[in-house]
């Protein structure tokens, strides 16, 4: 099914996917639409434009394409699925989600990856090939946050207080030593990633080198740091910043 969403209502436009009978579903010119795909499953679903605040929100497993920029919270509380966005991304990305990816080929906003957890055996993950905005990774509880900075003129590929109230899963950067990011809350350590963090995201990169036609060489060819919450003091300042 195609729809040509132009001024279209969001839910009319969502109703026209759940509808269809079709898996594959090409929506063209769309325009800041809410709720694209929530709790959808089944279907593969490409996006030209931008999609409004909540793409994928609930996903069950859709796969979903965006040739564009996204507002704010794709992803939010997703369950399962991929996202794919041939853009950046506006704040709160991965708002709670706890199962699926979601891959950018440029920069996201802030709170990236806020409240996110890995529910039951699902493991959320978020590969942003640019830049994110500050406090990347608040509150998160699990999952895997991926920042690659190939896409980005910005010296530092996160902004201010990253891992703030980070109580679980782990921050992947690819940066050198002295561009890590400056003032980390005490319960949060960075240390070099070693073969074994490495091989963790190896399938993930490769997801976003397919994707977006990068070199995994390249990628590759950088050191990596990993930040994670200190298990010796976990929940020291968990609401807190100083």
């Amino acid at each position: 099914m195609k729809v040509q969403a132009d001024r279209m209502h969001f839910k009319k436009l969502n109703s026209l996917i759940r509808e269809t009978g079709d898996r594959q579903v090409t929506i063209d010119s769309c325009t800041g639409q809410r709720y694209i795909a929530s709790a959808l499953a089944g279907k593969d679903i490409v996006i030209n434009g931008t999609p409004g605040n909540a793409l994928g929100c609930y996903l069950n497993g859709c796969t979903i394409h965006v040739y564009g920029n996204t507002q704010e919270a794709t992803g939010d509380t997703m369950n399962s699925g991929k996202i794919y966005v041939h853009g950046s991304c506006g704040d709160a990305t991965g708002y709670a989600m706890r199962g699926g990816r979601i891959l950018i080929e440029g920069n996201s906003g802030y709170r990236t990856g806020i409240h996110m957890k890995a529910y039951k055996d699902k493991l959320p993950v978020i590969v942003i090939g640019g830049a994110a905005g500050s406090f990347l990774g608040e509150y998160q509880a699990g999952g895997l946050i991926i920042v690659l900075g190939v896409n980005t003129d910005s010296k530092s590929i996160v902004g201010n207080f990253c891992g703030t109230g980070m109580h679980g899963g782990k921050i992947y950067l690819r940066c050198k030593e002295q561009d890590l990011p400056q003032g980390l809350p005490k319960q949060v350590a960075a240390r070099p990633a070693t073969e074994e963090d490495m091989s963790v995201i190896d399938e993930y990169i490769d997801d976003y080198c397919n994707a977006f036609k990068a070199k995994k060489k390249e990628i590759l060819h950088h050191d990596f740091y990993v930040l994670e919450p200190d298990t010796k003091n976990p929940y020291r300042q968990l609401y807190t910043y100083s």
